[in-house]
């Protein structure tokens, strides 16, 4: 969740609809993958295959992935008044299944295509640079870090670990496992042509949403190669992200380039400087108010408490958003088949791989 903390404007508008919102809450609270025929591997145990995770190396990757959503979320409308292509794509891609093309060379330098049928969307990272663009409506953002050292007290330039690939989303999943969690093995099998381990998490809880989260695990290297997230009483897989296609060598350098087409509208963006960490609150102060979200519970059965004022306005004004929440007793309220999202009238947010009534419990109490 660090990163998502210091999301600068530029990140908040643009990175929401690249990185699966859903998808990256539910790792923090912590495709269907097309998998090929069974394969043999030497038998290895689930803190064996823990380590390979641990100890994986690869620094340079190009390759395919595909992502597949059934969250159950509502039809909302994708064009209409109000509705702009960026804030359209933030729930287009919780649903259905969508392509995408990543490359990777080394911590800073990362690019994804988001590849549909009607538009085009880039991140293309290079050291102190990022660049976001939207073919829809032809529009580029540019954000650039000062000249000098990030340790100057700004904020840290997006990087290779926030691109939403199998690896970052499976570290999230695995950097929460603990007594809630039971882990196990499952039969190997082969993803995007390479014979992977995989490893299911499935929660001991009875209060989440989630049946279980399997990761397909690279036996060669230890990369993560794909998730699948299945939630309780559903037969499909809710939420699945995994490569379809994968090659180790390094890219072309100058798939890291990037130049705006021609008539693009661009915005200039810097990195805000980080806030002044206050060492010591006046005697009337109060009880401190954080602006990042506050956890309650435990393992699988978290809630995240975002305070009034700390969720981007953008979040909350999205006109798709505003359809897909059902009213509730004091706010509105998202649930799909993973995720629970409650808003409240005076402004504080709720979010859990939980069903609604345990949102609405955190709230009332505080």
């Amino acid at each position: 969740m660090r990163w998502l903390v210091a999301m600068t404007r530029a990140q908040q508008r643009w990175l929401p609809a690249l990185l699966i919102p859903v998808a990256l809450v539910m790792a923090v609270l912590l495709g269907s993958v097309q998998a090929g025929a069974a394969v043999s591997l030497p038998s290895k145990t689930a803190d064996e295959i823990l380590a390979m995770i641990a100890r994986t190396d690869v620094r340079a990757l190009s390759g395919t992935v595909e992502q597949s959503a059934g969250l159950g979320l509502p039809e909302v409308p994708t064009t209409g008044p109000g509705i702009a292509p960026g804030a359209a794509s933030a729930l287009e891609l919780l649903t259905g299944t969508h392509t995408a093309r990543i490359f990777v060379d080394g911590p800073s330098k990362a690019r994804l295509q988001v590849l549909d049928q009607l538009a085009e969307r880039d991140v293309v990272i290079n050291g102190g640079n990022a660049w976001f663009y939207d073919s829809a409506d032809n529009s580029a953002t540019h954000l650039s870090a000062p000249a000098s050292p990030a340790s100057d007290g700004h904020e840290s330039m997006p990087s290779r670990s926030t691109m939403p690939t199998p690896e970052a989303v499976a570290r999230s999943f695995l950097a929460a496992i603990d007594s809630s969690t039971e882990v196990s093995v499952g039969d190997a099998r082969s993803v995007a042509g390479r014979s992977a381990y995989r490893l299911t998490l499935n929660p001991r809880s009875q209060e989440t949403l989630v049946d279980s989260v399997s990761i397909d695990v690279d036996s060669q290297t230890g990369l993560p190669l794909g998730i699948e997230v299945r939630a309780k009483d559903q037969e499909e897989p809710a939420y699945s992200l995994a490569f379809t296609e994968l090659n180790l060598s390094t890219p072309d350098a100058g798939l890291f380039e990037f130049t705006p087409p021609s008539g693009a509208s661009i915005t200039e963006e810097v990195l805000p400087p980080k806030p002044v960490p206050t060492l010591a609150a006046p005697p009337d102060a109060g009880q401190l108010r954080h602006s990042g979200p506050a956890p309650t519970g435990e393992g699988w059965d978290t809630v995240l408490a975002f305070p009034a004022g700390s969720v981007p306005p953008g979040f909350l004004s999205n006109p798709q958003l505003s359809q897909a929440l059902q009213p509730v007793a004091g706010g509105r309220a998202l649930t799909t088949s993973l995720l629970s999202v409650l808003v409240l009238d005076d402004g504080r947010v709720y979010a859990g791989m939980v069903p609604l009534d345990r949102l609405q419990s955190a709230a009332a109490a505080q």
